[in-house]
């Protein structure tokens, strides 16, 4: 096999796993546009989430007939249960703030979600992090300062809710990492749907409103893409080194302008644009940072 040959194959990969991204971002962005449509039909975010998984036992299963149903076994029960948990409630949060705000901004809010990763591979993985990530880190929250504005007169109070589903959900992936030196993709897959229905089956039954038949069409649509969405980043980090993938990820910020202008008549201010600018620069700067020190890391080994 010559050299041309091995260079062809790459780049293969790489365009599929940018493609599966690409595909993949598009797919998150309109399952948000169901849930705020969903949320300001009268449903409670609970209630959401949990149609949500609950549809998505479809994607769950189709991955356990492919990986093979012993997958479901684990030796680390409590910890996939504390990780549903994690997940679960960071949706519940970001499902309830998108009710109240435009859907780009919410988006934008979401893209933190790397800082706080950062920040918390710390005390959460033992790893170390260097003054060029850490001052990544401050400049990217100065850039979600830039688009929450508290003390504006425009402020949303309702943004300090996407905030914290973002702060819960970098825990949650934080701590994804710490379980996946054990366990496989398609096992946290399956623990974290099933965890979440246990836990929002009784709070969805409380807050309970009887959905009809576009809004079970709904329901079942964002069960299936968010499923399917979740399996496509997978292949994507699989295909692509994560320093081309991550910033991918970026494009919401775009789907959801659009999709907002189209269905809700939004327009993200300029503010919005350069607050989400400034955390793509830094998410983006700690993306190679990392991409770097785990391609040093795999020569020294």
């Amino acid at each position: 096999m010559d050299a041309n040959t091995i260079n062809s194959r790459d780049a293969g990969s790489v365009t599929q796993g940018l493609v599966a991204m690409w595909v993949a971002v598009a797919s998150f962005s309109i399952a948000d546009a169901i849930a705020k449509w969903h949320g300001q039909e009268g449903f409670a975010a609970v209630q959401i989430v949990f149609f949500r998984y609950f549809f998505g036992l479809i994607p769950v299963a189709i991955a356990l007939y492919v990986a093979g149903f012993h997958q479901v076994r684990t030796n680390r029960p409590l910890a996939h249960v504390f990780r549903g948990v994690l997940m679960s409630v960071a949706l519940a949060l970001f499902f309830w703030g998108l009710k109240y705000v435009p859907l780009a901004e919410a988006i934008a809010v979401a893209f933190t979600a790397p800082l706080f990763i950062t920040a918390l591979s710390v005390p959460v993985l033992g790893e170390r992090v260097g003054l060029a990530r850490w001052l990544a880190v401050i400049v990217g929250f100065t850039g979600m300062l830039v688009i929450v504005r508290p003390g504006a007169e425009t402020f949303k109070p309702e943004m300090l809710i996407l905030v914290a589903g973002t702060a819960v959900f970098a825990l949650g992936i934080t701590y994804t990492r710490r379980l996946a030196r054990t366990e496989t993709v398609t096992t946290m897959f399956t623990w974290t749907t099933i965890v979440a229905i246990a836990v929002f089956a009784p709070l969805a039954w409380w807050t309970w409103k009887l959905p009809q038949i576009d809004h079970l069409a709904g329901f079942t649509v964002l069960g299936l893409i968010g499923g399917m969405a979740h399996y496509l980043v997978i292949v994507a980090y699989r295909n692509a080194p994560a320093a081309v993938i991550a910033p991918q990820e970026y494009m919401a910020l775009v789907w959801g302008a659009i999709i907002g202008w189209i269905v809700w008549s939004e327009v993200p201010s300029g503010w919005t644009w350069l607050g989400a600018a400034i955390v793509a620069g830094a998410g983006g700067f700690i993306a190679l940072r990392e991409s770097r020190a785990a391609a040093r890391n795999r020569i020294q080994a």
